[in-house]
């Protein structure tokens, strides 16, 4: 076509049409005349020099190194200086070798136990070449719960890899990062005993493990959905049946590997476990106290024949063993999630008769009788309980619950419900209320049925040369406190 035809087509100028033409199809390389060319160090320089501040950056700039640089093209510049600064340099990149590495990390999770949200830490141990995983979950994890952890995983694998890759955790590291960090001596000789030592990854190299940093975002997107828990038991032994047996049977990725079958292969690379390795275990110094009993974590162990000597208790991560003068005096399993305040004796031995001196008293029953007497108490409870700051608990049921045993119902009810209209919580208020209320008659006394042959009764004629009873306390409930200060 003509010039004039292909400028007609694509309506533009037959002056383009003759540029293109001209250029044979080569984008031209245009370059700014008035380009600033600026030296790296110098701006590195100044911007350390002026703490940060770009204004003042650019003001260097123009009036002492006579740099004519725009202000909008000067933080342009900065923030790719910034960009170049925080650059990270790429993980190191190691073979996929049988038996040479095994990966572990933690992760909080918040699940839902029985409907309840609850805050978990997810510990999760990889072996890098067969891909095998185990899983667990804790309230709290610590570097007792760790040991705990690598224990079981280990125990239940048979093997372990030569060396542990985990992050720069205080759990196991003692100071510096990466390939500086200098283990803890304690979790450095936990770790020979199976044969393998920790390798910490630099300092924001979480790809260093990324296998296991995979496995999280798997149990996110394939253990949690569409599963329920009503238990931490529960959740344990769900996710145990998960990474043990289900996805060591599912390929894996593209390479469709098996982990089950690719550990039958790794098995030789790593090392041998021996049987006879100890459980970790943390040392308490407990007494008992005068009925023998120990307390730990909120409940009570009864050690046989014992009188407050000092004992020995040893936590494991499913029991607790209590020594004394080397002789183990119990075992105890220890209990579920969740269960505090509460006894537990050798089995096939006659239960103590006593109850230890220290024991909690719960009031879920007073408060469930005192609500089961009328709507007006239940909300009366609820707002002392819940709108009053300050109110001991306990004390707070346990002593309307014995006023509630002391008066009538009527009256009682009566009180609690001008009590509940006026705010009142004290509870010498809720006494005088009750006062006034028998006072000024609004209640009628109840006929008392006495028997009249209680005379005849072993108690009485034992006990009726004895004092009379004093029952001035009682008539002084019938006194109102404002009456007698007007008297006086």
């Amino acid at each position: 076509m003509s010039r004039h035809e292909i400028a007609r087509r694509l309506r533009i100028s037959r002056n383009t049409v003759r540029s293109i033409l001209e250029q044979k199809g080569e984008m031209p390389l245009r370059v700014r005349k008035d380009k600033i060319r600026m030296d790296a160090e110098l701006l590195e320089r100044l911007y350390q020099e002026c703490d940060g501040w770009a204004q003042r950056v650019h003001e260097k700039l123009v009036e002492e190194e006579g740099i004519p640089v725009a202000y909008s093209t000067l933080t342009r510049m900065l923030r790719q200086l910034a960009r170049n600064r925080s650059e990270k340099s790429r993980c190191d990149r190691v073979p996929d070798q049988p038996g040479a590495e095994m990966q572990h990390d933690t992760s909080p999770y918040v699940v839902r136990l029985a409907d309840q949200p609850a805050r978990l830490i997810a510990s999760l141990m990889y072996l890098r070449y067969s891909k095998r995983r185990y899983l667990r979950f804790y309230r709290v994890f610590n570097r007792f719960r760790m040991k705990c952890f690598l224990h079981e995983a280990l125990r239940f694998w048979g093997h372990a890899a030569h060396q542990c890759i985990i992050d720069n955790t205080n759990l196991a590291r003692l100071k510096g990062t990466g390939r500086n960090a200098v283990l803890v001596p304690e979790m450095e000789a936990f770790a020979k005993q199976y044969g393998f030592h920790f390798v910490c990854h630099e300092k924001g190299h979480a790809n260093r493990k990324a296998g296991e940093e995979r496995s999280f975002w798997t149990v996110e997107t394939n253990f949690f959905p569409g599963r329920r828990f009503q238990t931490l038991e529960d959740l344990n032994q769900q996710a145990w049946e998960w990474a043990t047996v289900r996805m060591e049977q599912r390929p894996v990725a593209k390479s469709r590997l098996i982990p089950a079958q690719a550990f039958l292969q790794e098995r030789e690379a790593l090392v041998p476990l021996s049987p006879h390795l100890p459980p970790p275990y943390l040392l308490h110094e407990r007494k008992t106290d005068q009925y023998g009993y120990v307390a730990f974590e909120g409940n009570y162990y009864w050690v046989p024949g014992t009188s407050c000597p000092e004992v020995k208790v040893l936590e494991y991560s499913d029991r607790l063993k209590i020594y004394q003068s080397r002789k183990c005096l119990a075992e105890y399993a220890l209990p579920a999630d969740g269960v505090h305040n509460q006894l537990f004796s050798p089995e096939g031995i006659p239960k103590p008769e006593r109850q230890p001196k220290d024991r909690k008293r719960p009031t879920e029953e007073e408060e469930k009788r005192l609500r089961a007497m009328s709507p007006t108490v239940g909300h009366y409870l609820d707002f002392v309980l819940q709108s009053a700051g300050g109110i001991p608990r306990h004390h707070f049921l346990r002593e309307l619950f014995v006023l509630a045993g002391r008066v009538p119902p009527a009256l009682f009810l009566q009180t609690v419900e001008r009590a509940l209209r006026y705010g009142i919580s004290d509870l010498e208020t809720l006494e005088r209320i009750a006062r006034l209320c028998l006072s000024q008659g609004e209640l009628p006394l109840f006929a008392v049925e006495v028997d009249e042959s209680f005379q005849e009764r072993e108690a009485y004629q034992q006990g009726r040369l004895t004092d009379a009873p004093d029952f001035s306390g009682y008539e002084q409930m019938l006194v109102d406190p404002n009456e007698e200060e007007n008297d006086g």
